[in-house]
């Protein structure tokens, strides 16, 4: 055979190779759902996308984001991941609860710290984060990928609050989480459960008096034009987490479970750098669209008022959750200890 014809059936062999091997990579390839509770912008929706980011430049698969209210509410994303309807849903713990009380914890008060490097190093090394927690997911049919932190949580009312005694008659929204009601109930307040999509009408209408959330979603929602008094009580973090359908994720290669870690891993230092700074950002732009927002930020002898009221909370948690519940607490404690000596 002279070599013209060689190189003539080698490219023949190349093309059919090419197209065969194209032909497997596009039958593995898969279009994957993934669904979170927040808008356009906001810190879920920047880990969807750079998680999605991930998974697209690493592989064949594509990653198809839904935001807030395009598959329903918090409850209804989460039933679609548990049925397989969903691969992949970012829910928080405030939601979450219901389905897996232990995961009530990040809702008693003044457990966890304020400040961003501490929090940030808790996510990082915390044994009952990242050990503990995914055992408990996986019994509700769920892979938990990352938690990580949103902001700290502040609270809008109908007029400043400086102590429990001011929070008296005032009705704050909470999210359907037992424990969360039991908190405001510490605080002096009459906890009202309502879904999301109600609270902004809520507010505007005095149907309650006010709610908690990290400031970059008090400013994304618009809830300081009905709701325009911001007080910093310190009381603790809005914490999130990403998860898989178990039995989806059970299901996958070696190589696509180790695209996804690598994905979420991706998407949490990401999202860390992006929450850096995000709190002042979006209260200096709550400053400037409204003039008749005010800022109250407790004092230490204020915390102390409501710090005080804690015990009661962890009671109630103990009382959810029983042995499980206070093995965590307890790992909660001896980590916050290792990451703030």
């Amino acid at each position: 055979m002279n070599t013209s014809l060689k190189l003539k059936k080698l490219a023949g062999i190349s093309v059919i190779a090419f197209a065969t091997m194209t032909a497997v990579n596009s039958a593995s390839a898969a279009n994957w759902r993934y669904a979170h509770e927040e808008y356009e912008g906001d810190v879920q929706d920047v880990y969807a996308y750079k998680f999605k980011e991930f998974i697209e430049e690493n592989s064949d698969h594509t990653l198809q984001v839904f935001r807030f209210g395009e598959l329903g509410e918090s409850d209804d994303i989460m039933e679609q991941a548990q049925s397989g309807i969903l691969n992949f849903v970012n829910q928080s713990p405030g939601f979450t609860g219901s389905l897996i009380p232990e995961a009530q914890i990040f809702f008693i008060p003044y457990l966890m710290p304020t400040d961003m490097d501490t929090v940030i190093k808790f996510f990082r090394e915390s044994e009952a984060i990242n050990e503990d927690f995914p055992k408990l997911y996986a019994e509700k049919g769920l892979e938990l990928l990352k938690m990580y932190p949103e902001g700290e949580m502040v609270v809008t009312v109908d007029e400043p609050v400086t102590s429990p005694a001011e929070f008296d008659n005032k009705k704050i929204r909470v999210m359907t989480n037992p424990l969360l009601s039991e908190t405001y109930n510490a605080f002096g307040a009459t906890p009202t459960p309502l879904p999301w999509g109600d609270v902004y009408g809520a507010l505007q209408t005095n149907m309650i008096q006010g709610q908690e959330n990290p400031i970059f979603w008090i400013e994304s929602a618009g809830l300081y034009e009905v709701s325009p008094n911001l007080v910093f009580t310190g009381h603790g973090w809005f914490t999130t987490a990403s998860m898989a359908n178990k039995k989806f994720y059970d299901g996958l290669s070696d190589e696509d479970k180790k695209l996804i870690q690598n994905a979420a891993d991706y998407a949490f230092e990401e999202i860390i750098t992006h929450i850096d700074g995000l709190a002042d950002e979006a209260l200096a732009k709550i400053q400037k669209a409204s003039d008749k927002v005010t800022v109250t930020r407790l004092n230490e002898e204020q915390i102390e008022l409501f710090r005080a009221r804690a015990p009661q909370v962890e009671k109630k948690f103990i009382e959810m959750t029983g042995k499980s519940g206070e093995a965590l607490l307890d790992q909660f404690r001896k980590d916050l200890a290792a990451v703030t000596e």
